[in-house]
């Protein structure tokens, strides 16, 4: 599903990826570890089209992402791609039901299909009864799954997490891991996911270990 070859990136004068190669099958969850510094983020925003490489390619069921124009990739992005982050990022001012329903109203979706859309995942991730919560008036795991329904509004072929579970105790990050487990059982998700939970990891499909801005073999 994913394949990025010969990825290269550096910041003025540092180089953070030397050359990077993977893939990525679909239905399976794979786990990226490495240092802090290490360049794992900037590897899972490369491979997500958030940042561009200075070298390399990436491929995402056979569509060049950077082969393509601004717009389209961002159309592409859009539509394919979904992102879970350490911060939740959720708009204060909205419910969760709209938070929920953002990318597909961007998508130019049906609102009404949207809606229903994003109520049959809130109910799937039993938050139905905080549908109309702000995220002021959330726990920090509830704020997740939020995100986490959002990130998989528009069916993506691929959820990237960052540091997903981060911010959160040793609860509730144990039961979004679960999450991610039971959503790649009920919908075949792919994800790949940036973390520094070892135990995490190991329950991973793959783990992959970035040291030096390479994959370790």
């Amino acid at each position: 599903m994913l394949k990025a070859s010969g990825l290269k990136k550096s910041y003025r004068s540092l180089p953070v990826l030397k050359g990077v190669q993977l893939e990525v099958q679909k239905g399976s969850i794979v786990a990226i570890v490495g240092a802090s510094g290490a360049g794992k983020s900037t590897l899972l925003h490369i491979l997500g089209s958030l940042d561009s490489p200075d070298e390399g390619e990436v491929t995402i069921n056979e569509q060049n992402l950077f082969g393509q124009t601004p717009k389209a990739l961002s159309e592409f992005r859009n539509k394919h791609l979904g992102f879970v982050f350490q911060f939740h990022n959720l708009l204060p001012e909205f419910t969760a039901l709209e938070n929920v329903m953002i990318p597909g109203l961007i998508g130019n979706g049906d609102p009404k299909k949207v809606q229903a859309r994003a109520i049959d995942l809130l109910a799937s991730l039993n938050l139905e009864a905080r549908a109309q919560h702000k995220p002021s008036e959330l726990s920090g795991g509830e704020q997740q799954r939020v995100a986490v329904a959002r990130a998989l509004v528009n069916s993506p072929l691929l959820i990237f997490a960052d540091e997903p579970s981060g911010n959160l105790d040793s609860k509730n990050a144990s039961e979004l891991h679960q999450l991610f487990f039971q959503l790649r059982k009920d919908f075949n998700q792919t994800f790949v996911i940036v973390t520094h939970n070892q135990e995490f990891a190991s329950l991973a499909d793959r783990k992959l270990e970035i040291k030096d801005g390479v994959i370790v073999p």
